[in-house]
């Protein structure tokens, strides 16, 4: 088995992770991309990026992600294709697995696997996927050139997919579960699809199963008020009704709601320390390349600050030979600054047996939750890289001093 280390490993090539790899290559840390794809995930599926700041005149999804891909590489980063289908995050370093036998070993991992076209589950979707069924307009827009077809969804996503699909179809044909005239796209997107000659609608009607013969056919419709089926001929059907989390290798491994997405903070932390999740596979209220960017963007500098303060940690006071004090203060805390001195003349008192290494709560909160440090002052003790001994609120120098000697001692 082929073994790699690096700083930092991105499970995921499209903007989130693309937008971490640049942030984190111009960081100087060595950073590994691995994607089992064409770098640029759903976005390459998209045939016009209109919301994009900057582009007055838009941008096709694969152009902007191939624009992506060369700004992260330019600082350094390195893209690569693998399907990751195991992670030790418990490890240290931390360790992500292909499915091609190979091993990466990374100081830091920024989950952003994306998300996958959700499926209904009607009769004959899985018999006649790819005979006529489709999640991808981009992908299968011109077989279906002259023909009809049907359109499942009404956000968003569906309407722009469907006026992307009249330039090569006959007609489309929108399967609606509101009332006429109601979609749950934006009004500059339903006044631009209702203007278009080749868009039909059938409202308060929903998709019960899709008919034919190792082909599409037929739709069956179901109205919703009325419970009156009707088949609707068809050569083709899109479906887009949202995305599924790209996380079944993830679960075990860091905290997932219900649905699978991860669940991370402002931070774009998860909740295993220093692993970081971007993108549409965590919990967030808007899905889109502009806030999977910066998703990227905020996880690769949270990774870059997570790696300096293990360093630090790590060589202050968990490699260190002599005992170690850590004094955890905080600057709200005015008993923690008075007893400060006192900690000073402690250590001064032991040099050379002794040192001593003050951390702020307030900005090393990570570190404090690991030894279960949640006011100041709290004087920690190491030696040989373990918590030996632990004091909250030391009440004089005396106390503190004892304690001292007492760790030196061994």
């Amino acid at each position: 088995m082929a073994v790699r280390e690096c700083d930092v490993v991105i499970i995921g090539a499209g903007p989130a992770g693309l937008a971490a790899a640049l942030y984190a290559s111009r960081a100087r840390l060595r950073t590994l991309v691995l994607d089992k794809g064409t770098p640029g995930g759903q976005v390459r599926t998209t045939w016009s990026m209109e919301n994009y700041p900057g582009f007055v005149r838009g941008m096709t999804g694969p152009e902007l992600m191939d624009r992506f891909a060369e700004h992260a590489k330019e600082f350094g980063a390195e893209i690569m294709r693998g399907d990751v289908t195991e992670v030790d995050f418990g490890a240290d370093p931390k360790i992500v697995r292909t499915h091609g036998g190979e091993e990466y070993r990374a100081r830091a991992v920024i989950v952003a696997p994306g998300a996958e076209p959700r499926t209904l589950g009607l009769p004959g979707e899985r018999e006649l996927r790819g005979k006529g069924v489709s999640y991808c307009a981009t992908c299968d827009a011109d077989f279906f050139e002259d023909l009809d077809i049907v359109v499942i969804g009404n956000g968003d996503a569906a309407v722009e997919e469907a006026m992307y699909l009249t330039k090569f179809v006959n007609s489309a044909t929108m399967i609606v579960v509101h009332d006429e005239g109601i979609l749950d796209a934006t009004a500059v997107i339903r006044d631009r699809a209702f203007k278009n000659s080749k868009m039909k609608w059938v409202w308060n009607s929903v998709v019960e199963a899709i008919r034919g013969d190792g082909i599409v056919e037929s739709v069956v419709i179901k109205n919703i008020k009325t419970n009156e089926r009707t088949e609707l001929e068809a050569n083709g059907v899109f479906v887009f009704v949202g995305t599924v989390p790209k996380t079944d290798f993830l679960r075990g491994h860091v905290e997932l709601d219900r649905r699978g997405y991860v669940v991370a903070n402002e931070l774009m932390e998860t909740s295993v320390d220093g692993v970081y999740c971007a993108g549409d596979a965590r919990i967030k209220y808007l899905r889109q390349v502009i806030t999977a960017a910066a998703d990227g963007a905020i996880a690769a500098v949270a990774a870059e600050k997570y790696i300096h303060e293990e360093e630090g940690f790590r060589e202050m006071v968990l490699d260190p030979e002599e005992p170690v004090m850590v004094a955890f203060w905080s600057p709200a805390s005015q008993a923690s600054l008075d007893f400060l001195p006192t900690v000073e003349r402690v250590a001064e008192g032991r040099r050379g047996k002794l040192n001593l290494v003050k951390i702020d709560i307030y900005k090393n909160q990570r570190v404090a939750g690991r030894y279960g440090v949640t006011e100041a002052p709290t004087m920690a003790f190491f030696r040989g890289g373990q918590l030996v001994e632990k004091v909250c609120w030391p009440t004089n120098e005396s106390e503190l001093a004892a304690v001292a000697d007492k760790v030196i001692g061994g």
